[in-house]
This record gives structure tokens, sequence and C-alpha cells, in this order.
């Protein structure tokens, strides 16, 4: 479904280069006084972030789905953490993704990106899993995300792990590139008053309230409000306004209750109401709200059981005549426990049911306009310590049945090795499937009366075969190296097929195309000393698709995705004298092939100032590189800039 764009008349306000330019000379002039911050300047916990043993020892749990070391993990995991985020001066939740080296991230227009794992990114893009606190966010529509409503205070986000790579033997159907893990403290981690505000030339507005406290001595709350309002983009290279400013308000509440020594729950709530406007015609209406219970029964450190339970509300009119309403109902639940000394087995089972109902056009249509889909899964995996702590061997298997396919395997196996404490080997096979949408069986579009363009086919899963090796080093105290290589195979990639001649009509979803991916990550994270932190990587990708000998895929396989062959980033974060921090971002990405989007470098500075521990004045510049740039033109092939920008924002912990 293609956006339409209507160009507008005014012009816009062309932002001055003082601010930026502040921002660059302030980080000269302080950077030779950095031998004098071993004084009072700064606070000892700040020094215990910024380390880099921390870093290291930080438990993630995206890849095993139980708590293990990230230095120790098999797979290419990166973790986006709160002081990254906080030191980026990003403003919502993409923005805080760009910080991932293996998550390509290309924003459309004020509220619509392209994010995509290892490939395939489109604004459609279907093959990334991702869950906020455990809660997958996705549209049966298309399979893909919307965005604009996945919005969070940010300084709520404890981390943000990001596998690039199938997840799918733990995480299930759409876990084919990777993996986004959203995780949010817990209550007792934000007790008393937050509150925010910004206001630029781009964010013209940002305003977060949040409070914490507790009910007696185990049970810890908080209450948030929030609301965002970012100003458009304009057309290339016309440098017309669009008018497809962004507003979204959001709120929600969170429980975590220790109710003994072994039990935990937790119980989250949010709603919100969204205004994005992508065409610059007449904003969308989104409005959503959800709910998640977890209990968690832990007896020791290698034994646990965990119940979750969510329900999710979504509702979007398009302004077009179509509008989508979604209610989802989950629940899942697993096991983890040692069987004898060398075998950790985890292993549950979920079900997820969708009501999903739309109202059609007459242009376009879902049939039937309501489906009730469900999908059912049981996974089991084992941890084997082939020779105890040098030797681990993973193999599980996840077992799916959904409303449109037969049941479906994901298996997996991994070999981990550590031969020394500051090094880990790892290699991967696994086997992954991105499940039918509406979208790929159900979609009809009329041309002319009675004339079918588009019709419903008998679309099956797409697939992937993926071989990985993996290396992470220490090769001394202050510097950590990550390297992730990959083949990827794919199959069953989604095709547009002609209809019969001589009018080729009615186009139907087919799996037409095939083919495969390679290449390399590579991250690091070198802390210079304590105050000065780099973190950065470099991401290679190389594609071959084609179409099948059976096909005639009107795109010639070269719909499904535009991707970059090269990526790097560089985040640099300071602690400087006087509480003071410079944090930039550097970030390079290359061309895009079809439709071509040239390459660009994007430069992000924050400049902060701390009052006495509570109050924190901040002036960060936003792709500051050139005045405006395209990062990814949709299916339209109308290109919108983004362009530099200026914020102030002022930040009050009490």
């Amino acid at each position: 479904m293609k956006n339409i764009y209507m160009p507008c008349t005014r012009k816009h306000d062309r932002m001055l280069l003082i601010a930026p330019l502040v921002l660059l000379i302030a980080g000269i002039v302080l950077l030779p006084h950095r031998t004098c911050a071993q004084g009072n300047s700064f606070r000892v916990d700040t020094l215990k972030r910024l380390s880099l043993e921390e870093l290291l020892n930080v438990e993630v749990t995206s890849v095993s789905k139980r708590p293990e070391k990230l230095k120790a993990a098999a797979s290419a995991i990166q973790v986006i953490t709160q002081e990254d985020i906080r030191q980026s001066g990003a403003t919502n939740v993409p923005e805080a993704l760009r910080l991932a080296p293996n998550l390509q991230v290309a924003q459309l227009n004020s509220s619509q990106w392209a994010i995509s794992a290892r490939g395939f990114s489109n604004v459609l893009a279907n093959k990334l899993l991702v869950l906020i606190d455990g809660r997958v966010v996705y549209t049966p529509m298309y399979a893909g995300v919307f965005w604009d409503v996945q919005n969070l205070v940010l300084e709520d986000i404890d981390r943000i792990e990001v596998i690039s790579g199938p997840g799918g033997t733990l995480w299930g159907a759409n876990a084919v590139n990777g993996v986004i893990n959203i995780i949010t403290k817990k209550s007792k981690d934000t007790q008393g008053l937050f509150a925010e505000a910004a206001v630029g030339t781009e964010l013209r507005g940002l305003g977060s309230l949040r409070y914490g406290g507790k009910f007696g001595k185990n049970l810890s709350y908080r209450v948030y409000g929030t609301t965002y309002k970012r100003g458009s983009t304009i057309f290339h290279p016309d440098s017309v306004e669009t008018k497809d400013d962004w507003t979204i308000v959001q709120g929600g509440v969170r429980l975590d209750w220790e109710a003994t020594e072994n039990d935990a729950v937790s119980f989250q709530t949010n709603l919100y109401d969204d205004r994005p406007n992508p065409d610059g015609n007449n904003p969308i209406i989104a409005r959503g709200s959800n709910a998640l219970a977890r209990w968690v029964h832990t007896t020791s450190d290698k034994s646990n059981l965990q119940l979750q339970i969510y329900y999710d509300h979504t509702w979007r009119d398009f302004k077009n005549g179509l509008t989508e309403k979604v209610n989802t109902y989950d629940i899942e639940g697993q096991h983890r426990f040692r069987l004898c000394q060398r075998h950790e087995i985890i292993y549950g089972l979920g079900f997820r049911y969708m009501d999903h109902d739309v109202k059609n056009v007459e242009l376009f249509a879902f049939l039937p306009a309501r489906k009730s889909l469900y999908l059912f899964n049981v996974f089991l995996q084992d941890e084997i310590a082939l020779v105890p702590e040098k030797l681990r061997l993973t193999l599980g298997i996840k077992i799916e049945h959904n409303s449109y396919t037969d049941f479906q395997y994901q298996p997996n196996a991994r070999l981990n090795w550590t031969p020394t404490p500051t090094q880990t080997v790892w290699t991967a096979v696994s086997r992954a499937v991105r499940n039918p949408a509406r979208l790929d069986r159900e979609f009809f579009l009329y041309g002319a009366p009675q004339v079918l363009v588009i019709a419903g086919g008998n679309f099956q899963s797409e697939e992937v075969l993926a071989y990985e090796l993996g290396w992470r080093i220490q090769p001394q105290e202050s510097l950590s190296v990550s390297l992730a290589t990959f083949y990827n195979v794919y199959d069953n990639i989604r095709s547009v097929e002609p209809g019969p001649p001589p009018v080729n009509l009615p186009y139907t979803i087919g799996n037409g195309v095939k083919g495969d991916t390679y290449g390399a990550e590579l991250s690091a994270t070198y802390q210079l000393n304590g105050w000065w932190r780099l973190r950065g990587g470099y991401t290679f990708l190389k594609k071959n698709l084609k179409v099948k000998e059976n096909s005639e895929d009107a795109n010639q396989g070269s719909a499904e995705s535009n991707d970059p062959s090269h990526q790097v980033l560089i985040q640099s974060m300071m602690k400087l004298p006087g509480r003071i921090e410079l944090g930039t971002v550097l970030r390079y990405v290359g061309e895009l092939p079809s439709p071509k989007v040239s390459g660009y470098v994007g430069l992000d500075i924050r400049l902060a100032w701390k009052l006495a521990n509570r109050i924190e004045l901040n002036l960060v510049g936003q792709n500051l590189v050139k005045s405006s740039h395209t990062e990814f033109i949709p299916s339209s092939k109308i290109a919108k800039d983004v362009e530099r920008s200026v914020y102030m924002k002022v930040v009050c912990r009490f």
C-alpha cells in the first residue's frame, strides 16, 4: 500500500548554525581540561556506570530466555544501556535503536521508520520481532510494527537487547532476522519524581512526568504521563514543508510486588492517543491500550517458573476510509530447571488469539473484513555443559501452529566455547519462519469497476536457514571487541505473480523469490579512562535475491528490501569538569540501491550541565552535517528529507 504525499506551499523556517557550532566549540574548549576530572566533579556511581567490566557483566535474557552474562552469550547481541540512550540525546524509541550497530534504522518522514536487521528493510518490514517488557508489538495486517505508537519515557528504559539473527526457537514466528527486546526498569528503581520538558526546531515539544513510590515494604509503583510532538520533514529536493508532523500522548502505571522471598509479581498498563500524519494530508488517528501481568517463582539461580498474560487493544483510522481494530489475548508459561549437573532445561508453551477487524473501502479490501487469528506454540531447549565452564552445546526447537499454515518447526543448535575468561567463540545453525499476514492472504485491490487487480493468494511462510560464527574478546581490561559473521539462505520470499494473459490480471501474492545474504558485524567498546568511553561498530551486508524458475514476479525480486552494504557507528560519552557531559554520535550509512538513496553521514551532539544532581540542562543538535538528507524512499518514490535540528531540554529528578 503506497503512501500519498501532498506538497504544501509554506516555506520551512531555516535554522541558524549557531547552536551546533556552540556545541562543537564547547567540546573543543572543555577537552583540554580533562586532567581536572579527578576531583569532586564526578560521582562514584557515574564512574561505575561507565565501567567496561560492569557492561560486560550485564545480564541479558533475550538469547536463552534466562539471565546470562553478555560476554558469554552465544549470539550476535548488542545491548543499548540507559546511559547510552541518555547521552545520545535520542528523543524516541527509533532514535534510540540507531545506537545498535547491528540494526538498519532509516527515517521516512516525521513518524515512520524502516527498521530491520541483516537486510529486508522496508516501511512494511516483517522479519524482525519486537517486544516491550515481553509483550509482542506487531500488526497482523502486515506482520510488522507501527513504530509511531511504540512510545516510552526513555528514562524508564533499563536496556534494549538487540539480537541480529534468527530467534525463532525461543521467540517464535517473525523472529527471522532478529529480535528487539525493550526492557523497562522495575518500579522500585524509579522512585521519586521525574520531570522533563524539551522544545526545539524539529522537536516541537516533549514533556514527561513520572512519580514512583511504595505501599509498604514490598510493593512499589510508578505512574507516568508523556507527550511528544515532532515537526514536519521537507520534500526532496524542493525543501517545501510536507505537513507530516506527529503528536502522541501516553500514560500508564506499573506495580512490582515482592510477594515472598521466591515470588515476584508485576503488573503494568499503558494507554495512548496518537496522531501521525505520514501523507501530510489528514492525520491518522491511532488509539490503544494494553495490560500485562507476570508471576515469577524462583527456587534457585538455575530454576524458576514464569507465567505471563497480556491484553492489547489497538484501533487505527487511516483517514482514507480504512480502519483497523485488533484485540490480542496472549498467555505463555515457561519452566527452567537443572537436570543433573550438565543439563539446563527450559521449556514452555503459549497461546495467542487476535480478533482482527477492518472497515474496507471501495478500492481495496481485506476479505473477510473480520477474522479470528490464533497462534499456538511449544518449545524445548537443553543447554549441555560438555566441558564445565569451557564448552556448552545448546539444542532447541519450537513447534507452532497458526491460522494460515500447518505446523511450523524452528530448530536451533549453538556451540559456545570459552577457551579463556576473556574470550568466547560461538557458532550456530538456525531455522526460522515468517508466518503469513492478512496482506499476504486476504488483500484485494480493485481498479476500474469490476476489474480485480490484486487477489488474495495461497501465500506460505517465508523461511530462512542461518549459519553464524562469532567471537568476543577482551584483549585488555579497557577494550572489548565482538565479531559476528553470517550466511543466510532464504526461500519462499514474497512475490507478486501476474494473472493469465493477455491482461495478466489479477495479480496474486506468491512465494516466488529466493536468495541469500552474507555479512559481518564488528562492534567494540573502549574505556579510555574513568570519564571517557567509546562504543560503536561496523556492519557489512551483501544480498543476492532472485526469482524462482516457476515465478514471474512483477518486481523481479527487488521489492522486499532496500539495504545499505556498509554502516558505521561511533558513540562517544564524556564526563567533563564542572558537572558537564559531552556526548556525540557519528554514523555513516551507505547508499541504498533501489530506489537509489545516496549514503550520508549523521552527527548528533549533546551538551549537558548538571545542577546539584537534581536538575540537568541539555542542548542537543541532531543531523548536524547537512541541512537535510534523505534516508529512505518508500514505494511511492516521493522522497522526504530529515532536517538538521536543535533542541533544549530540562530534566528534574527529586
